[in-house]
């Protein structure tokens, strides 16, 4: 992590001096958000609807949620009750987007983002395209039946009938300041006008949030897709390398399992090179899901990947999804097959 980053991460969460030196380009930012608003509120700037039912899973805080995992988990269970969903992306990161189109599981995360990808090998339908209205009017008319917008919260161009709003429960809203004085891509109270509100577990949970986790029980192997038990790693030191919003948590979760951690913390979306994931010492190489999408076209040796599995407390998850049914039902009764 670079200096800049260390001393933007401990303004926002540390508590660190700073945040008042930039306090004009807050309002700035404050102003401009609420302007954009206002005109698509206002119908200033257009609006539109793909024509069936649309949830959009986002956060307001810069960096990683656990909005992904969250998409992934709704996706799977809407696909197997018939609702036929596709998710929408942006495609952070990538070359392309210019255009909307389909994500490919063997795709490369440098032309259409590393959490596209992903997502598109663990099996759903994913496109990506910048503007998020003509994304999900191009997977509406292929025939999806329910659209995800992985991130897009303030994408208003794009209406919704769902709003599912991701806080990481381990930072919180930070110092509750806007950009770049604080974390958030809006004011704290947008999460009261959330329809659900989620919060991937920590002791920063906002008032009302749904509580889930993450859990590590396996690891893959890149290059021959040999499956390991989590526990076979421990005794030995290993190298755990996260190029994700918040590094911190899949550090911890790892030694949580039994593992002795080696940290290498990456920017998010960062694009591995070859030097990168090379160690003399021969541990292992662990990583997540995210990073594996990348780091498996370099064709190393010794590289695993490390599933994440979204996990909710007693019958939670179960409410939750029925819920969400219950208003794609009420939109568009029938449909699933």
């Amino acid at each position: 992590m670079s200096k800049a980053s260390e001393w933007i991460e401990s303004v926002w969460y540390g508590g660190g001096a700073g945040a008042a030196l930039l306090l004009p380009l807050e309002w700035l930012f404050r102003a401009g958000a609420a302007a954009r608003r206002r005109a698509y509120a206002a119908g200033l700037l257009r609006r539109g609807h793909p024509g069936v039912p649309v949830i959009v899973v986002g956060n307001i805080t810069a960096g990683g949620a656990g909005k992904t995992p969250i998409v992934l988990w709704l996706g799977r269970h809407l696909a197997a009750s018939g609702w036929n969903p596709a998710v929408v992306s942006r495609g952070y990161g990538g070359r392309r987007g210019d255009q909307p189109e389909w994500v490919r599981p063997d795709s490369d995360p440098a032309d259409f983002g590393d959490e596209p990808v992903m997502l598109a090998r663990a099996g759903l339908p994913v496109a990506i395209g910048r503007d998020r209205l003509a994304t999900a009017e191009f997977v509406s008319a292929n025939g999806a039946g329910v659209i995800l917008s992985d991130d897009g919260l303030q994408h208003y161009a794009l209406e919704r009938d769902l709003e599912i709003i991701v806080v990481d429960g381990s930072r919180g809203l930070g110092n509750e300041r806007c950009l770049p004085a604080g974390p958030l891509r809006e004011p704290a109270w947008r999460l009261d006008e959330a329809d659900m509100l989620l919060c991937n577990s920590g002791d920063r949970c906002p008032r009302g949030a749904v509580s889930w986790r993450l859990r590590l029980s396996s690891a893959r192997a890149l290059d021959s897709g040999e499956e390991r038990p989590l526990a076979a790693f421990s005794g030995a030191p290993v190298h755990a390398v996260a190029g994700v919003g918040n590094p911190r948590r899949f550090f911890d979760s790892l030694r949580r399992s039994g593992l002795d951690v080696l940290e290498h913390p990456f920017p998010d979306h960062y694009g591995f090179r070859h030097g990168d994931l090379v160690f003399e010492d021969g541990f292992p190489v662990v990583m997540t899901s995210k990073d594996a999408v990348k780091a498996r076209r370099l064709g190393h040796s010794g590289l695993w990947e490390v599933p994440a599995e979204v996990v909710f407390d007693g019958d939670q998850g179960q409410r939750l999804l029925d819920e969400v049914e219950g208003r794609i039902r009420a939109i568009s009764p029938g449909d699933a097959s």
